[in-house]
């Protein structure tokens, strides 16, 4: 399942809306162009095109039972099966998936949402977010084959530490 966000309201304006919009035939293939306010968006005949990013998120907090916070990613992972990993000790996890969205700005922002938009329902430990890495999809791929960073996330689900 693919997924792209809409990016960023011009400045000076006051709300940001989130809306699950297709992939575009030029999802990736275009130079990213800054022309207007979604990703996939037509504005003046151009299409503006969406990229990949990979987040990490690492949050961390007060001990919670093991069962629990492995059950809470799970539920999370099933809600979002964008989620490739998730790896967690009972004071810290840490998750690491890819979004879909116009520019790196649009991506930490909805990176920066997900544990807190998702605790309750989810039922996540009420642990803050320590940690945000969101790089882009070539950076991932040369860090990968350089030898650097952590290797590709497999085995793909929720594991300890």
């Amino acid at each position: 399942m693919r997924r792209a966000r809409p990016g960023a309201l011009p400045r000076g304006t006051a709300e940001r809306a989130l809306t699950s919009v297709g992939a575009g035939a030029d999802f990736d293939d275009a130079p990213e162009q800054d022309q207007g306010p979604a990703a996939g968006q037509e504005l003046n005949g151009t299409r503006e095109v969406s990229r990949l990013w990979h987040i990490t998120l690492s949050v961390s907090g007060a001990e919670a039972p093991l069962q629990e916070v492995r059950r809470g990613l799970e539920q999370l992972a099933h809600d979002h099966p964008f989620l490739l990993t998730s790896r967690y000790a009972n004071d810290h996890a840490e998750i690491r998936y890819w979004e879909e969205a116009r520019d790196l700005h649009d991506a930490a922002a909805v990176a920066l949402r997900l544990w807190g938009e998702h605790r309750s329902t989810s039922k996540l430990p009420p642990w803050e977010i320590v940690g945000l890495e969101v790089i882009d999809r070539d950076t991932y791929h040369l860090r990968i084959a350089e030898g650097y960073g952590p290797p590709p996330a497999a085995p793909v689900g929720v594991h300890p530490y």
